[in-house]
């Protein structure tokens, strides 16, 4: 799902992802609910992943064909097993290039890995159908401790030279997406949801970050280096999100929601 972030050595992406399925797969029913479906056709998943965001797209439209792309070819692997009925293709989506037109777009925590909105949100309207949505969801979380603490770990170690500038960077908000939209779109909504994630400590949040922001970070580094930069990590996890009476941790995650409808061509 996270399209473009490198795989660290030696693991499954998709199976690191599905520890906490339940928990990714929330905001893209949340984000569905709020796109018109009715007579959709045509419909597409873009940073499919291991199929979660894909399965749930299928479940709303029915009658629709319905597709997955990812860059990775472990999640594609695994979206073709989970969804052996459905194509899923590897794609980049910054150079993917089906015309359409498409129904529904979806593009569920995957564009933060892209660059480029400015350009990359108008071709992706420009391939929607009349009526036709895309359906945006995003982690809005660099400014939250976890993130904070991988660019302080990443800048204080012997592996500073080689992890300056990994971390993603594109950052705009609610008002940059709608003025972008809003002059292509008949219809843009625009919101932001704080998820409050139980994990069960710690260790479950370093975890969780295996999955998605710890990753490009540790595809740079050794073995050694990155067992150091973990336990770094992890210790840094504790101190910046206190556990409750249970052992339990609420990872907050704040996450952006956009919802643009093409008019009439």
């Amino acid at each position: 799902m996270t399209e473009t972030a490198p795989a660290a050595h030696g693991d499954s992406y998709a199976k690191q992802y599905a520890m906490f399925e339940n928990e990714r797969t929330r905001p893209v029913r949340d984000l569905l609910a709020a796109v018109p479906l009715d007579g959709a056709r045509l419909a597409v998943d873009i940073g499919c992943g291991p199929g979660n965001s894909t399965e749930v797209l299928a479940e709303r439209v029915p009658g629709a064909s319905v597709s997955g792309i990812d860059s990775s070819a472990d999640m594609i692997a695994a979206a073709r097993q989970r969804l052996p009925q459905l194509r899923f293709d590897i794609s980049d989506v910054s150079t993917w290039d089906a015309p359409g037109p498409y129904d529904v777009i979806l593009a569920n925590a995957v564009l933060q890995w892209v660059p480029d909105h400015e350009r990359l949100f108008p071709a992706l309207v420009a391939k929607l159908a009349t009526g036709g949505s895309l359906a945006v969801q995003m982690p809005v979380n660099l400014d939250e401790p976890a993130h904070r603490l991988l660019r302080e770990i990443a800048t204080d170690g012997p592996w500073a030279p080689r992890l300056k500038g990994v971390e993603r960077t594109v950052r705009h908000d609610a008002n940059w997406y709608y003025a972008l939209l809003k002059p292509l779109c008949a219809r843009v909504d625009v919101w932001c949801t704080v998820y409050h994630h139980p994990l069960a400590g710690a260790d479950a949040v370093v975890e969780w970050f295996k999955g998605s922001a710890l990753r490009p970070f540790l595809a740079a580094l050794d073995d050694a280096e990155r067992s150091t930069f973990v336990q770094r990590y992890r210790d840094e996890i504790a101190k910046a999100y206190p556990a409750l009476a249970d052992g339990t941790v609420l990872l907050p995650f704040p996450r952006l929601f956009i919802v643009a409808t093409r008019g009439e061509r």
